[in-house]
């Protein structure tokens, strides 16, 4: 049997029609950015989020660096984030001019530990950056206590986190503003690139719409140094169409989550902790085992394909070497970093492929079968 990571085609093939027509009608109409689908987006998903304003734009970096622009932040700022995360998350503060600073994680949640932000503000600290990882969001009550005690702007990147909850509350509407990624294995996923920001903030938003067109409301006016950051209509008629399956999608998601929990909590692995509060939606699950690689090689073998999600910390990539972290700065990140596997998971598994992936993740634990033989 193969196992794939994602497979996207199960998911377009009953969609398939709605979206060849929806994309037939966007090509007759030929406005292919801002028009009516983009701007029904717009709303649905904003409402979707429990947020007042929605803005589509063209992918999840570009939504964290136009959120961070919009509130004024850039040279000599600082932002606090976690390392343990893809590098778009950083990128978006340095591409925006300010300095990423890096907080350890908690090591059964993989989340921002919370306890230790407050420790690293500083006069130049303008935001606090929680990445809701993996499907859950950060513990939002106690971070927001601190932003608001020091004057501080909240940005959730919420790019793995569509639908997601806190506390009854969707994640995109925790903070002052949010960035969402619908780039193509998401659970809300385009078929090319594609972005969001969803906030509150009335004042913030129209500062991002500017912004994501070039700083301008009226064409060729721009009232501010923009970029081209906005989502096309092609994009959007494919999340309309994916957008009312979301819910139940994350449902069996949550559901195939337990069915693995299940079949692997006996086993010598550590699996996804859901904390208190929190509604999972496992864009990805993710086990940790001092034996990852071996385990991921023998995985491959039997025909399932797995992934590490992700194996260099941002903390200690090249591309940031200039930061000053070495090894061991935030040393829960680091071991997290050499033990994770992220295991098939999309909505339309089956039970027996789920049953597959947990007996050949059983028989290496516990048989100590050879790898390449």
């Amino acid at each position: 049997m193969n196992v794939p990571f994602v497979d996207l085609r199960k998911q377009y093939a009953p969609l398939k029609d709605e979206i060849l027509a929806g994309i037939e009608k966007a090509l007759d109409g030929m406005q292919l950015f801002l028009g009516e689908n983009v701007q029904q987006l717009e709303k649905d998903f904003a409402q979707f989020c429990g947020a007042a304003h929605g803005i589509g734009v063209g992918d999840g970096t570009v939504a964290l660096q136009i959120i961070l622009r919009a509130m004024g932040i850039g040279p000599g700022d600082e932002v606090i984030t976690t390392s343990h995360t893809f590098i778009a998350t950083a990128e978006a503060i340095l591409l925006a001019g300010a300095k990423p600073v890096f907080v350890d994680i908690l090591p059964d949640t993989c989340l921002m530990d919370v306890s230790q932000v407050e420790a690293k503000i500083t006069p130049r600290t303008k935001a606090i950056l929680p990445v809701h990882l993996y499907g859950q969001t950060v513990d939002m009550d106690p971070l927001m206590e601190i932003a608001a005690r020091h004057g501080l702007r909240v940005v959730e990147d919420a790019c793995q986190a569509h639908g997601a909850e806190y506390k009854g509350r969707r994640a995109g509407s925790l903070g002052d503003a949010a960035g969402f990624s619908f780039y193509f294995s998401k659970n809300l996923g385009a078929y090319g690139e594609g972005g969001f920001i969803s906030t509150n903030d009335s004042e913030l938003a129209a500062k991002i719409r500017m912004i994501r067109d070039h700083g301008s409301n009226v064409r060729y006016h721009h009232e501010m140094v923009g970029l081209n950051g906005r989502l096309d209509e092609v994009q959007a008629v494919v999340l309309r169409a994916k957008l009312p399956h979301l819910a139940d999608w994350n449902t069996a998601r949550r559901d195939h989550a337990a069915r693995y929990a299940d079949l692997l909590k006996k086993l010598p692995v550590k699996t996804p902790v859901e904390a208190s509060g929190s509604r999972h939606i496992y864009h990805l699950y993710v086990i940790q085992t001092a034996r990852r690689d071996q385990l991921q090689a023998y995985l491959k073998e039997q025909g399932i394909f797995t992934g590490i999600h992700y194996p260099v910390p941002i903390h200690l990539q090249k591309a940031v070497d200039y930061l000053g972290y070495k090894p061991g700065s935030l040393p829960v990140t680091e071991r997290v970093t050499s033990e994770i596997l992220s295991l098939p998971m999309f909505a339309e598994l089956t039970d027996e492929q789920i049953e597959y992936v947990a007996t050949h993740v059983g028989k290496f634990l516990t048989e100590a079968v050879p790898v390449g033989s």
